[in-house]
């Protein structure tokens, strides 16, 4: 299954969106092949010549697999976060959150609600036993058009389950329960926070080149649009970042520490230049605490 980001941003730092936008924007998988036990919808188009953006459509069947897209989208579009991913195979994940626990990934889950469109056109529905296969037009990945877009479901007893991550994914969900999303929120944080600490680097050099071979501090990069905005909080990284300048500009270090320990990450971050101004990466559990050497 191909997982598709909504936020093309400078910095996608959201790590839900990955798993629950494969379903916002859409998965290309390829609908069932031709069995015996098939049951396709045929499309109704209802376009005609004065008006092309009228989208085709399909009679939806209440709880059938075109109806838990529907739901879903409406569920994520009125923030009822935890109705819409009962609805996949994510419901693991959050089965055993409390409210308060799942209010933790707010953030992200709202800017989910935002981008949801407000009306989902959905013109086919694929039936195969327990598989089935929706189509929708769907926001692309590539574009700011629409495109249509292939979804996956499967029933376990006698309800359709949307599949938004694979068996291997499923598999680790199920071990980890009530601590996936965190455990990932973890992971997705510090792999962001490495990448963060090179685009340092690279615009430190890029300005280096301009300024007579001085560095700059961490506002000046993102005024400069050499970073995005989100290296100046930690709401949407989870990480903190500073710039440390010499007295002189010629040398800098940068460091990523984790906003809170345990939560929004683990590894503390450090950039240093070696002699000849090579920038090196390096991480440790350091307790949240920036990295000093």
């Amino acid at each position: 299954m191909r997982v598709v980001h909504f936020l093309r941003s400078h910095y996608p730092a959201s790590y839900v969106l990955p798993l629950l936008l494969s379903l916002a924007a859409g998965c290309s998988v390829a609908a069932p092949k031709s069995a015996a036990n098939i049951e396709t919808k045929t499309v109704t188009d209802k376009s005609n010549s004065t008006n092309s953006n009228q989208a085709a459509t399909i009679p939806i069947e209440p709880n059938g697999p075109a109806d838990t897209i529907r739901v879903f989208y409406k569920h994520l579009r009125e923030k009822k976060f935890r109705d819409a991913i009962f609805l996949t195979n994510l419901k693991p994940a959050v089965a055993g959150l409390t409210d308060a626990e799942l209010k933790d990934f707010s953030v992200d889950f709202e800017a989910i609600a935002g981008l949801v469109p407000a009306e989902v056109k959905i013109n086919g529905e694929v039936i195969s036993g327990d598989k089935a296969s929706v189509t929708a037009d769907l926001p692309s990945n590539d574009s700011d058009k629409n495109e249509i877009q292939t979804l996956n479901l499967r029933k376990e007893n006698d309800i359709w389950v949307i599949i938004l991550v694979d068996e291997a994914a499923e598999a680790e969900m199920k071990k980890e329960g009530k601590n996936y999303f965190n455990s990932l929120r973890i992971k997705t944080h510090e792999e962001e926070a490495g990448k963060m600490l090179e685009r340092i680097s690279k615009a430190q050099i890029v300005h280096s080149l301009q300024n007579g071979g001085l560095y700059t501090d961490k506002e000046t990069l993102i005024s400069e649009g050499f970073l995005p905005e989100d290296a100046s909080t930690s709401e949407s990284t989870g990480y903190n970042y500073a710039v440390n300048l010499s007295q002189d500009k010629k040398k800098y270090s940068a460091t990523a520490t984790p906003a809170v320990y345990n939560k929004s990450g683990k590894l503390s971050f450090l950039l240093l230049l070696d002699a000849k101004s090579i920038s090196h990466v390096t991480s440790k559990d350091n307790g949240g605490k920036p990295m000093s050497k």
